[in-house]
């Protein structure tokens, strides 16, 4: 907040404070988001966004930008825009979990698959999309696939840290229910948990933490993965007491920290959310070539 301030102190520390926040807010909503959807479908490599919420955000900004042209995005009311995205990505996951988890199938691995396939189809829509717009018009959507946490507004601040409060009070009232959850559906249905129901509700929650997150900053990808099992290695827990604060704890202290090296080593040579995404795809591989070497 303070290292190397100089000029106007009531702009520096209002300026740093925003960004301080929005990250506090954003580490804590991904990580918990990817802890609770590794609970419920009881694998540690996958992460919220294989359901295809970043690829849903693309194409929202997409068709927006390629329907009513940037300057007129650019000049919207920040607060309608992250309203309809919040909504449209809450609403499109609430749809496909009903749909696909509350008939007599329940089958969360082609829940998986069908978010997969539904991913797959967003990104080649807003594909051919970009492919049309003006060359002018896709460099200022270009900056907005990417996140950032300089242009943050403090209405949507406010409004993103009511969501995420919200959310994180509820499932701390669940943490019994999370760490039965975590045993298996088998397991859980004998311990008297009505599995089926506690999963769509966590589900749903992941997705309100994961759209607010996202329509405030941008997507991170891997950014959850790499947090979440950083915070299994080091608690060496299955409670979700211990490892829901480390893994939030982690994701701000990456954000944060990141974001410190970037300003004072590289001089804001490189978007921290590359950097974020390039080592937590690297752990992602890593897993993957653990869990085949099994």
């Amino acid at each position: 907040m303070t290292i190397g301030a100089r000029g106007n102190w009531d702009f520096v520390l209002w300026f740093r404070g925003m960004k301080v926040a929005s990250m506090l807010l954003v580490g804590t909503a991904v990580a918990v988001s990817t802890v609770l959807f590794q609970t419920v479908t009881n694998n540690r490599i996958l992460t919220p966004s294989i359901m295809g919420f970043d690829a849903l955000y693309a194409l929202i900004q997409t068709t927006l930008v390629f329907v009513f042209g940037a300057m007129k995005v650019s000049a919207a009311d920040p607060r309608l825009l992250f309203a309809l995205e919040v909504v449209a990505m809450v609403v499109f996951s609430i749809a496909l979990y009903r749909w696909l988890f509350s008939g007599a199938i329940r089958s969360l691995h082609l829940l998986v698959l069908v978010g997969i396939v539904f991913g797959v189809l967003f990104r080649s829509v807003g594909s051919l999309m970009q492919r049309l717009i003006d060359p002018n018009e896709f460099v200022v959507l270009q900056d907005r696939l990417f996140a950032s946490f300089n242009t943050v507004h403090a209405d949507l601040l406010a409004a993103s840290a009511l969501a995420i409060v919200a959310v994180l009070v509820i499932v701390w009232r669940m943490l019994p229910i999370l760490d039965v959850l975590a045993l298996g559906r088998e397991t859980a249905i004998n311990l008297g948990v009505d599995h089926g129901r506690m999963v769509l509700i966590t589900l749903v929650l992941v997705a309100v933490l994961v759209s607010v997150s996202t329509a405030l900053v941008g997507p991170v990808t891997f950014f959850g993965l790499l947090v979440a099992n950083l915070a299994y290695q080091l608690t060496g827990s299955h409670w979700h007491r211990d490892t829901l604060p480390a893994a939030a704890l982690l994701a701000v202290i990456c954000l944060i920290g990141g974001q410190f090296v970037l300003e004072r080593i590289f001089a804001f040579d490189t978007a921290l959310s590359i950097v974020i995404e390039f080592v937590g795809g690297l752990v992602f591989i890593l897993l993957l070539i653990r869990g085949a070497a099994r």
